[in-house]
């Protein structure tokens, strides 16, 4: 397909080329900095300036020349690439001098009444002033000056009149055309039921566009001219889908980034993700492959008990590094999870340990907990406030730290705790990977793997508002992951009334098992193990623990597992780390360097005692 044989013109061109003989001023607002798509050629576009596409096309429609005027530059007569020049004396008739000429807003305003004055039998001439915006220095509080000029352009818009030129003759006015950001930037009484003015709103490229834009660039990087009509396609596609939100100026960025880089055409996709997120290099592409095929052991180490959850997460990882059946329309995170369980069985360390697995950084997750986002307005510590509010200029918290890293983890701990507007940002963010801050910008989540945890269907509440455990220890794994989905799904669809979110995360909803007593073992004998090798380290002395005390010590630590390995942690610090680091501080002269526990004895009021004594002697009693 040829670049031009769909071309049409951008809908505020029409708009404004079917009111020239209707209108003596307009008003561009919107996306007026960005380029715009034209037809430099039969069958051939590209994106050029706002007001170089403006201009030819003034010339096209019969001026026979084009003023431009910015506040630092002054006028030039704008120079259209195969256009006439305009007639030599133009600058002069309007009493400014032949080449760039700065003027202050008093100029302008004089430059606007001689503009609307000159004789009727003169050809059609155009002024554009650009950046118009930036006329004014307070627009709620005109100086006399601005008001004088803004006063003069109302009055002549009111006052000009149009006249025959041009065979066949057509009705034309010496218009005059204001670029600014925004409408709100030119004074209300100027424009607001105004009917001599028209306001013309440009937009952002829409598919189409961009798509036409693509296959102009894409000829431009490597194999793009020799490439093969279907993957000139498939590239041309993928471009346009993968850049929606972005403007003309971009995907003229990125084509430039892709030969900078010299990618080829097939790997477009890849200069578009670079370019969102701000950095060349892939760190995904650079994961060791050989310690994803290893990783299960790997997690094993730190995650146990969970094998059902570790070798699901190990799908979704292995899915994110492959690309298999992942579609990058709408730039979706690499990998979405939600670990669901009860309290302490390693949801939030299995987060902690793919960090490490993938990025090599157990630092490289960026962590939430959500229990202290649960007002209404806590959205704005996520994304920041917006315009006019303390905080302003501080951006939100998740889109700073997305920017800054946006290779990582991203964990949302206890994500039920957060109030319900808050999950409504996360539907952007499954969806399309994309977050607006509250200063407006664009921040990309194509790049990280999103992580939920939550303690959502362990208890249920019944019909007199009485939580009551919805799983225990007792059941089956089966059954704990039937029961807690099913509470998950309750949760959503009819408390919050938000299905669309479980709809986004899919089937990656991972259930955790309780931690059973062969497991809680194993947790044991490890935090064992590394207190003792701690001990060695910072104290330099070697503590051993004999089969009876450490049987005594797992009744005590073992007893109750409904705090999971959390739980158990808190049992080993109170009936060994406390007894023990009382021990070692009181008696530091007598003890020695070579220890043993003979025993570990629990009162009533919950002190524990341990008996010590050196390795290979006699124990001795410590309180």
């Amino acid at each position: 397909m040829d670049d031009a044989d769909d071309y049409e013109r951008p809908r505020w061109l029409r708009d404004l080329l079917r009111f020239l003989p209707l209108k003596s001023q307009f008003v561009l607002s919107g996306n007026v900095r960005d380029l715009q798509l034209s037809e430099i050629a039969p069958k051939a576009v590209a994106a050029q300036p706002l007001t170089a596409v403006l201009g030819t096309e003034l010339m096209r429609a019969g001026y026979e020349g084009v003023l431009l005027y910015d506040p630092l530059s002054g006028f030039r007569r704008l120079q259209i690439p195969g256009a006439a020049p305009a007639g030599p004396n133009l600058l002069e008739k309007l009493g400014l001098q032949p080449g760039a000429t700065p003027a202050g807003i008093e100029l302008f305003g004089e430059t606007l009444e001689r503009l609307a004055t000159l004789p009727t039998a003169d050809p059609p001439v155009a002024l554009i002033a650009d950046f118009a915006s930036r006329l004014t220095v307070r627009n709620e509080a005109l100086s006399p000056l601005e008001h004088q000029m803004f006063t003069r352009a109302l009055v002549l818009s009111h006052l000009a009149k149009t006249r025959p030129y041009g065979a066949p003759s057509r009705p034309f006015f010496n218009s005059v055309f204001w670029i600014v950001d925004k409408e709100g930037d030119l004074p209300d009484w100027l424009l607001v039921d105004n009917p001599r003015i028209r306001h013309i709103p440009v937009a952002k490229p829409d598919p189409r566009t961009r798509k036409m834009l693509a296959s102009s660039l894409l000829k431009t990087l490597k194999n793009g001219k020799t490439a093969d009509d279907p993957i000139l396609q498939a590239a041309r596609t993928a471009f346009a889908e993968q850049t929606e939100g972005l403007l003309l100026v971009d995907l003229t960025a990125i084509a430039q980034l892709g030969r900078t880089e010299d990618l080829d055409i097939s790997q477009i996709g890849d200069a578009v993700r670079r370019y969102k997120v701000g950095v060349t290099e892939d760190p995904w592409a650079k994961i060791d492959r050989d310690k994803i095929r290893n990783g299960f052991r790997f997690i094993q180490e730190r995650v146990k008990g969970q094998d059902h959850a570790v070798t699901h997460m190990l799908d979704i990882v292995k899915r994110a590094v492959t690309g298999v059946g992942a579609s990058r329309r709408g730039n979706r995170p690499r990998g979405v999870a939600f670990l669901a369980g009860p309290t302490g069985v390693g949801k939030t360390e299995l987060a902690k340990t793919l960090t490490s697995l993938l990025f090599g950084d157990e630092g490289a997750y960026i962590r939430f907990d959500m229990s202290e986002f649960s007002a209404e307005h806590s959205d704005q510590r996520l994304i920041g406030a917006p315009p006019g509010y303390v905080g302003y200029d501080v951006g939100g918290e998740l889109t700073n730290a997305v920017r800054e890293r946006p290779f990582s983890v991203v964990l949302f701990d206890e994500i039920e705790k957060a109030h319900p507007r808050i999950l409504d940002k996360f539907l952007q963010v499954l969806d399309d990977g994309v977050l607006t801050s509250g200063r407006g910008d664009r921040v990309y989540f194509s790049e990280t793997f999103i992580i939920f945890t939550s303690n959502l269907g362990i208890y249920k509440v019944g019909p007199d508002g009485t939580r009551t455990p919805n799983v225990t220890a007792a059941d089956l794994l089966t059954q704990v992951q039937e029961r807690v989905r099913a509470e998950i799904d309750r949760h959503f669809k009819l408390t919050l009334n938000r299905p669309e979110i479980l709809n986004r995360i899919g089937d990656n909803v991972l259930v955790f098992d309780f931690i059973r007593l062969a497991i809680a073992e194993q947790i044991f004998a490890g935090m064992v193990r590394d207190i003792l090798d701690g001990v060695r380290t910072s104290q330099g002395a070697t503590v051993s623990l004999d089969d009876g005390a450490r049987t005594q010590l797992a009744t005590l630590c073992l007893t109750d597992l409904s705090n999971g390995g959390r739980g158990i942690r808190n049992k080993v610090e109170a009936h060994l780390v406390n007894p023990l680091a009382r021990a070692l501080f009181d008696a530091e002269e007598t003890l020695g360097k070579q220890l043993a526990i003979m025993g570990v004895d629990s009162t009533p009021d919950g002190i524990t005692t341990l008996t010590l004594g050196a390795a290979q002697t006699a124990s001795a009693k410590v309180a």
